[in-house]
């Protein structure tokens, strides 16, 4: 059963068709600022990888995934959960050079994923990777990425205003930035999403840095998978969602972890069986381009700059009874 808030008087502004152009709208837009502020080139994705090669993401290291035999391949392939690891091969094995990128539409199932008005079961965003110089595994290069994309994010919302003036949202381009520590310093008796929703509502445009570490308190702020992310280098775009009156994930993007990070990584997290998996050798071993990454929620995306309730109003997807029931007497529209 998904958790479900229809907020009071809530109507979405555009017909069932103009919701659809406009949608079309985003994806066109968004995605030629991304290619030209971060100099990616677009790439096919896989659907599934073999489970074996340890290039599917564990997310926050306890998600299973959708796998299935393959009798004539004579393995068992898993359905993505992201492309965060198969992104830096493909970097490789596409010759990307210094400075450029790549990006691509990736679809992905999460079973284990609870659903409610931000989270489906389906998940599709914009996944990109982009090769960068040893030296720009910085704290300054990360957040001069991140200023990039909020970039982009208004940029779109400035053209879907245009072509639909009934739309009135428009995302804060001052970005402000805090490590998850400094967030638990700030507010020390509060949950983690609980202080997202406060410092959203108090600056909002934010970039909370450092996610997967272990904070001061014993716990971590959330959890993150140690063979992708670098913990000290990376974070979550947040911004505050006027509709749901809540802080919102658009983005999670980080600096790739190198030899070193993953090492570390791997030992605080016990995951050290992973060491001997063809892509964590050729980490371990230094095959591999140092780069940045991430990931951004093309329907979350959409909901935000639309100003929808419900990711279902967005994109295609299986909902239980009861919020099907609920958006019915609403008058919300699930696709």
């Amino acid at each position: 059963m998904s958790k479900l808030t229809i907020p009071a008087g809530y109507k979405m502004p555009l017909t069932n068709n103009e919701l659809q152009r406009a949608i079309e709208l985003i994806h066109a837009d968004f995605q030629h600022n991304l290619t030209v502020r971060l100099n990616l080139h677009r790439v096919s994705a896989p659907l599934f990888v073999d489970g074996a090669t340890g290039l599917n993401d564990d997310l926050n290291g306890v998600e299973r995934p959708v796998t299935f035999d393959i009798p004539d391949v004579g393995t068992d392939g898993q359905v993505v959960h992201s492309l965060a690891k198969w992104k830096r091969l493909a970097l490789k094995r596409y010759e990307f050079k210094l400075g450029t990128g790549l990006y691509t539409d990736m679809n992905a199932i999460r079973r284990d994923e609870v659903v409610d008005n931000l989270h489906s079961i389906y998940v599709d965003q914009w996944d990109w990777e982009k090769h960068i110089d040893p030296q720009n595994r910085n704290v300054l290069y990360l957040k001069d990425t991140v200023r990039e994309i909020v970039g982009c994010i208004c940029d779109t919302a400035t053209a879907l205003r245009n072509a639909f003036p009934v739309l009135t949202f428009r995302p804060d381009r001052d970005v402000y930035f805090i490590t998850t520590q400094e967030l638990e310093d700030r507010f020390p008796n509060l949950t983690p999403n609980e202080r997202e929703l406060e410092i959203c509502r108090l600056h909002h445009t934010v970039f909370l840095m450092q996610i997967g570490k272990t904070l001061k308190s014993g716990s971590k702020h959330d959890g993150r998978a140690p063979d992708y992310d670098d913990w000290d280098l990376n974070g979550d775009i947040l911004m505050w969602n006027p509709v749901l009156g809540r802080n919102f994930e658009v983005s999670s993007m980080g600096i790739r972890v190198d030899a070193a990070a993953l090492d570390r990584q791997l030992e605080e997290s016990g995951c050290n069986q992973r060491r001997n998996l063809p892509f964590h050798q050729m980490l371990l071993h230094g095959e591999l381009p140092q780069s940045i990454g991430g990931g951004i929620g093309q329907s979350r995306l959409c909901m935000l700059l639309l100003g929808t309730c419900h990711i279902g109003e967005v994109q295609v997807s299986l909902w239980d009874q009861e919020t099907l029931r609920a958006c019915e007497k609403a008058g919300i529209t699930l696709l």
